[in-house]
């Protein structure tokens, strides 16, 4: 598989067969996507790999604390306060085309919570990456990371992972630290499921539509 075979194929997948991954074929992806460059070859990656009795605990936790209508503030702004276009309208977009492939209605609030708190399962990805940033970094390391989680991604699709990266498993930073064992010194950026595709579910039809290059390119000479 080529790069650009692997930046086309790979997709956020929303269901996973319950397969398990072998720590050797996550060990071989993280130890590729440890060759992303940094600013100074700083690496402000952490990574907490979690499966089994303890990826149980943590997500039934977390989706108890959803249900009781708890809320934290999250360790960092992952999306703008206020939504202008167009961004405002791409957001849009890609909630209805999503609800429009499962066949849920704007008015089902119901199922629109119940398809939310797949989230905080991970989707039922057998392994969940958590991604943890040094509190005193700057902006430049979070450019860094966000070249380290492609990385990942990319790897994961030339062995025949699918993936999900997932800024919802950010939303509950204190019980995922507590569970987990993180000082509050450390960031929590989000998380990222990860297994093997199940390509009989609907949800995994589901694509984002890309913008023209003529519509974020301009070229100079």
């Amino acid at each position: 598989m080529t790069v650009s075979e692997a930046l086309k194929t790979r997709k956020s997948t929303r269901a996973f067969l319950p397969q398990e991954v072998s720590q050797t074929l996550i060990e071989a992806i993280l130890n590729d996507a440890k060759h992303a460059p940094s600013g100074v070859n700083m690496q402000p990656w952490r990574v907490c790999v979690v499966s089994g009795d303890k990826k149980r605990t943590l997500e039934t936790k977390v989706i108890e604390a959803f249900e009781r209508g708890a809320k934290e503030v999250m360790d960092y702004a992952y999306y703008p306060s206020s939504w202008e276009e167009p961004y405002k309208s791409r957001r849009k977009e890609t909630g209805l085309l999503m609800y429009a492939t499962l066949g849920i209605s704007k008015e089902d609030k119901q199922k629109q919570i119940e398809q939310w708190k797949l989230n905080y399962r991970a989707f039922d990805a057998p392994v969940v990456f958590y991604f943890f940033i040094d509190s005193r970094l700057e902006k430049g390391s979070y450019l860094d990371y966000g070249m380290f989680l492609q990385s990942i991604m990319l790897s994961a699709t030339e062995k025949g992972l699918a993936s999900c990266p997932q800024a919802a498993l950010a939303e509950f930073p204190s019980i995922v630290k507590h569970e987990l064992g993180i000082t509050e010194t450390m960031l929590l950026l989000g998380g990222m499921a990860l297994g093997y595709e199940d390509t009989s579910a609907l949800i995994n039809s589901y694509r984002t539509p890309r913008i023209s290059l003529e519509e974020f390119v301009t070229f100079h000479s």
